[in-house]
């Protein structure tokens, strides 16, 4: 039995007609005659997708208890018994009711492909779980319920449900995704254009490399080397040179000609680990094209066109982009250069930019690093010319006319030398060995016999061996000199760049590790540490794939310290390369410490706010202390006194002037011990289940009674939070709202439950606050407009905010419409409670 088949419906947002588009498949399907059954949607009493409905065959759900309340999710087992062709589950990253047979939907879903049932789903982009970070910075909520991205990577199929933000935004104000009452606090918190934007930016960028996936999978399984242009990817062939830059800008350009284009920068080192190229320029370089939206790839490979090109056909790119040659006129003579390499064998697939630039043909400025070896091909010739040379010679001075015993050794010593250059000292030596014997033996008297009767001739040929020797010996010395010369000259660039790093101040370690495995062509680079002998490395920072966890598992390591090291895998280097290793590692050290001093710089400026704000607290409570206990004392100094005589209406006057004046300076008290506490971050949230409707009322004793309107469901979900912080936070924010409520006008205080999370609003109709304040009256000490004295010293929204975002939540600002201002908080929901539908019967407390 195969497995079955995924499609998943991907959506940027709810409401966008994910759940709609499955149904019509469905409706096709059936039509088909394909046997497909619904085992859970939910229409949320949408209209149309309801009517959808009509005509399919829905599974009965399992009810399950949970806290004195029946659920319902998919029964697997009645879907397993059933075992339709097809199969429509809605909601992949729903989390079941506790008590299900699987926590998650997923899982469920998984349980239904493994017995060969096809499976058609739906999921926001939201949900996906390596996007949770990235959805909290856009719209603030953290996603509870989400789904491993490798699930949604193996469907079979991806199919993504588009709708623009102002058309979302219509469709939900005419009341197709969500009941009236509901709109604008959806409308006003999570489907704002901005959040909507953002989110469908992630959906499509999503799907795109998914598609791009798809394509390459194909390709690899087919074994399609053709290029296939389904968009512009450009590749910049990089040397380290000066022009980089006029390349980079060219092929942008290029790029920006057509939809979705994509530029590549790609810089080819030889495999002995070092760059020829500055590392500097390289640097900048790579900034640039990074800035202007680009990738930069550092690869290793001594064919420089043959890389370029296996680079190029491996990311499907449709174009290269290479500058004409930096070479003098007179070296095409020993090659026809890169450019003209590359454009030859590219084929019809890729098209070659050659772009002409201001370096052109002017020459390198400095020597181009050669390998430690001469090549193979050069060394093959070498041994051809000092063999094989000589017994051609040899052959062609036997059918031509006699010229001399000293002509002929030079003629021998010119193939010697020749063999020097080419090869190096080893095809010399053998070419003046078999030089020296042909001419003992074929040219030298007696003829065809290894003796020499003439002293003069002995002379001659020592004197051959001897120049034969030294010449191939200054060759080979002089290769091998301009070979330590370049790497030297490599070692240094990059020495200088460690450099240069050190006083521009850069820290970040990342960045520096990945120049590192560039540097040196390896697979990852890992900076391991340990507090001692006796405790296990931890790995602090890595890049690369397939980071080791010790330094012995590593191809090499390099320790820093008693507790610090480096670990390098993918080959062994030689001896020579751990002189610029060790001055990463030392940069490595130097650059984390960095960073840990900077991040109790920042510790410390934390503290020194502290202190500023107590400062602060001193100078602006001496006022707002001295009022209440100035009313006590005259009360009780009245009441003390024996020199009137005080009616029982008058004591009991005096003795509520008293407690009021009690009442204000603990509130005040209060406020600035929990201001304190933010401050230093003592404040510890103390996390339970709790029913809004048991803590929101508590929060309102402080206020009279026709000055607050509360309006809470009773079904929504419990809010995991400290009820004592929740409570204090809710009654500083109803005070400031009556404070400055018009008289008369009561404070709406309701609650809803929106996705993942429950709002609570406190609506006041007073003058309101410019948007430019909105964040501004958070802060402590911060009285809005003209408020007097009496009225507090500021810091009853500062605790607000701070208590809610200790416990997980956020409170905002927001104007109300009509005139006013709106605080909204928003709390997470407990977690596996199932997910609150805005649609749902509601009562109110």
């Amino acid at each position: 039995m195969g497995r079955g088949k995924l499609r998943i419906y991907l959506g940027a947002a709810p409401g966008v007609g994910k759940t709609y588009s499955m149904l019509s498949e469905a409706h096709r399907r059936v039509e088909r005659g394909t046997d497909c059954v619904v085992a859970f949607v939910e229409h949320h009493s949408r209209p149309r997708t309801e009517v959808m409905l009509h005509g399919l065959e829905t599974m009965p759900r399992k009810e399950i208890a949970y806290r004195d309340t029946v659920f319902t999710e998919m029964d697997v087992d009645a879907v397993l018994a059933r075992k339709p062709a097809v199969v429509l589950v809605d909601e992949l990253a729903h989390s079941n009711i506790p008590g299900s047979r699987n926590a998650k939907r997923w899982q469920d879903v998984e349980e239904l492909l493994a017995a060969g049932i096809d499976v058609i789903s739906t999921v926001n982009i939201q949900h996906l779980e390596s996007l949770g970070d990235v959805v909290e910075s856009i719209t603030g909520v953290r996603q509870r319920e989400t789904v491993p991205d490798e699930v949604v990577r193996r469907a079979d199929q991806i199919e993504l449900v588009d709708m623009s933000p102002q058309a979302l935004r219509r469709r939900m104000a005419h009341g197709n995704v969500y009941k009236p009452d509901k709109v604008d606090a959806a409308l006003s918190n999570y489907f704002r254009p901005g959040n909507l934007t953002a989110l469908r930016e992630l959906a499509l960028l999503w799907t795109a490399d998914r598609v791009d996936e798809y394509l390459q999978e194909y390709r690899t399984e087919h074994r399609v080397s053709k290029i296939w242009g389904s968009r512009e990817r450009i590749v910049v062939g990089l040397t380290g040179g000066p022009e980089g830059r006029t390349l980079i800008r060219r092929a942008v350009r290029l790029a920006e000609k057509g939809a979705g284009g994509e530029v590549l920068a790609v810089y080819i080192s030889r495999s002995d680990g070092l760059t020829a190229a500055s590392p500097k320029e390289l640097a900048v370089q790579r900034t640039l094209v990074e800035d202007l939206g680009g990738t930069f790839h550092h690869v290793v490979g001594d064919d420089i066109p043959a890389g370029l090109l296996d680079f190029s056909r491996g990311v499907n790119a449709t174009q290269i982009v290479l500058g004409v040659s930096r070479r003098r006129s007179w070296q095409y003579a020993f090659s026809p250069g890169v450019s003209a390499t590359v454009a030859r064998e590219s084929g019809p697939d890729l098209d070659v930019h050659i772009v002409t630039h201001d370096e052109a043909a002017k020459g390198r400025n400095l020597p181009v690093k050669r390998p430690a070896r001469l090549g193979r091909s050069r060394t093959i010739w070498g041994w051809l010319v000092g063999i094989v040379g000589p017994v051609l010679l040899t052959l062609l001075l036997g059918v031509t006319p006699e010229i001399g015993l000293a002509n002929d050794v030079l003629l021998f010593l010119t193939l010697t030398v020749a063999a020097a250059l080419l090869g190096g000292l080893r095809p010399a030596l053998a070419s003046s060995a078999a030089g020296s014997v042909l001419l003992n033996y074929y040219f030298t008297p007696p003829i065809h016999e290894l003796t020499i009767a003439d002293p003069e001739n002995i002379v001659a040929l020592v004197v051959f061996v001897g120049v034969a020797i030294s010449v191939a010996s200054v060759v080979d010395l002089a290769a091998r000199r301009t070979h330590q010369a370049a790497r030297l000259r490599a070692e240094a660039e990059t020495l200088s760049f460690l450099a240069g790093s050190v006083l521009r101040g850069e820290t970040g370690l990342d960045a520096l590790l990945e120049r590192l495995r560039e540097t040196f062509a390896m697979e990852s680079v890992a900076l391991l540490e340990r507090h001692d002998d006796t405790e296990p490395w931890s790995c602090v920072a890595f890049v690369g794939i397939r980071p080791v966890g010790r330094p012995e598992d590593a191809d090499v390591d390099m320790p820093v310290g008693d507790h610090l090291a480096l670990a390098l895998t993918g080959r062994v280097l030689p001896g020579e390369d751990r002189r610029v290793l060790g001055a990463f590692a030392a940069q490595a050290a130097v650059v984390l410490d960095r960073q840990r001093l900077v991040d109790e710089a920042e510790e410390a400026r934390r503290q020194a706010e502290g202190n500023k704000i107590r400062t602060s607290l001193l100078a602006a409570v001496s006022h707002d202390l001295r009022t209440p206990l100035a009313g006590i004392k005259a009360s009780v100094s009245s009441l003390r006194s024996d020199d009137v005589d005080w009616s029982e209406e008058d004591r009991a006057e005096l003795l509520a002037n008293v407690e009021e004046g009690a009442d204000r300076l603990d509130h005040l008290v209060g406020n600035l011990l929990d201001v304190s506490r933010l401050e230093t971050g003592t404040v510890t949230a103390v996390l339970r289940q709790t029913d809004l409707d048991e803590v929101v009322p508590m929060a309102l004793v402080g206020v009279p009674d026709d000055s607050v309107e509360l309006d809470i469901p009773e079904t929504l979900p419990m809010v995991v939070v400290d009820r004592g912080l929740l409570e204090r936070a809710v009654a500083n924010i109803v005070e400031n709202a009556v404070k400055y409520s018009p008289a008369g006008t009561p404070v709406l205080v309701a609650a809803s439950a929106l996705a993942d999370r429950v709002e609570l609003r406190v609506v006041d109709r007073g003058p309101g606050v410019p948007d430019e304040a909105k964040d501004r009256i958070f802060g402590a000490f911060q009285r809005y407009g003209d408020a007097p004295r009496g009225a507090g010293v500021g810091l009853g929204l500062a605790v607000a905010r701070g208590f809610v975002e200790a416990m997980g939540g956020t409170v905002t600002a927001e104007d109300t419409p009509g005139g006013g201002l709106t605080m909204t908080i928003g709390l997470r929901m407990e977690e596996g409670a199932p997910p609150f539908h805005p649609d749902a019967a509601a009562g109110t407390t």
